[in-house]
């Protein structure tokens, strides 16, 4: 008999290992991460049971007759486990938990499934109950994704970049200069888009002391140390390296710096047995607007499109 009610903080422990089991979760859906801004976010986060078991989770908010599943993330959703769940399951849950929202004011749903690179094992169970349940797709933000596999190379352009970054001596690593590197990002951003990083660098900084081994800063820098360029990191268990906020100076780009610093990013990815390098989104506006240059240098590394779909269901 499986049952539907809302997480609470008594729950953390049991969450966490059931998310770190899941087919189709990563590190941010872990509540150290998830709850580093619940003062932003009204937590109605659901747990489906059968019995006293944990059967799966959503990370969810509310906001007035609405549920998302997670504003604060990027995408979440149903997460599921590897045994024991098809997609008869997956109804049942759905259905019970329609009931359950309806019962406590919810009158919509908006869904932001997991990406299916992002999956462990296939986990698409929750698409075919969208389907099933009348949902439309109200957003789609296309990505670029490497399956590095069988990476494409880059184009004679971006090499010719890397030759000449590595001819001008940039160096490449990980980084501890989060201070530095956030005032050089947030200063580009002001610039061109008029807005500040999603994180503060407080946050960023904070959830990189609680997942060291995801979160890591990347930097490219000149002979004399200088800042040319740096991208933060989110790798999650061994499927996707995704870029999070990627930033570079004046001088960075005379220099060829970010270049060489995806060349050497993609390259450390394969070889730590990731499956696909994802340089993120290019849109604003739901999808409705896209960035095409960027694009179109994220394709010239290799890269291609992957979307994240957002739907909407009314219950």
């Amino acid at each position: 008999m499986i049952s539907i009610r809302r997480y609470n903080n008594d729950d953390k422990d049991r969450w966490d290992d059931f998310v770190k089991e899941s087919k189709n979760s990563t590190f941010l859906h872990m509540r150290d991460y998830m709850d580093y801004h619940s003062d932003r976010f009204a937590d109605f986060s659901l747990i489906a049971c059968e019995g006293d078991d944990i059967l799966a989770v959503m990370p969810a908010n509310g906001e007035d007759d609405t549920l998302y599943s997670h504003r604060g993330l990027t995408f979440g959703g149903w997460l599921m486990p590897l045994k024991h769940f098809d997609v008869t399951t997956m109804m049942e849950v759905w259905d019970k938990a329609s009931a359950f929202l309806r019962q406590n004011g919810m009158s919509r749903i908006v869904y932001k499934p997991v990406p299916h690179i992002y999956h462990s094992y296939p986990a698409e169970e929750d698409l075919y109950v969208l389907f099933r349940n009348d949902a439309i797709l109200v957003e789609s933000s296309v990505s670029a994704a490497i399956d590095l596999s069988c990476a494409l190379p880059f184009d004679r352009g971006n090499k010719r970049n890397l030759n000449f970054a590595v001819k001008n001596n940039v160096s490449l690593g990980e980084s501890t200069r989060w201070d530095e590197y956030w005032q050089m990002l947030d200063t580009l951003l002001m610039e061109k888009y008029g807005r500040h990083p999603v994180h503060s660098l407080e946050e960023i900084k904070l959830l990189n002391s609680r997942f060291n081994d995801n979160i890591k800063l990347f930097t490219a820098w000149a002979a004399h140390g200088e800042l040319l360029a740096g991208v933060v990191m989110y790798y999650s268990g061994a499927s996707v390296a995704h870029c999070q906020y990627i930033a570079s100076t004046e001088r960075g780009r005379q220099l060829k710096a970010p270049a060489a610093l995806f060349d050497f990013l993609i390259k450390r990815a394969a070889e730590q047995g990731y499956r696909y390098f994802d340089f993120g989104t290019s849109c604003e506006n739901g999808g409705r607007y896209l960035n095409e240059g960027l694009v179109r240098q994220k394709c010239r590394m290799g890269g291609r499109a992957i979307v994240y779909n957002t739907f909407q269901i009314d219950l």
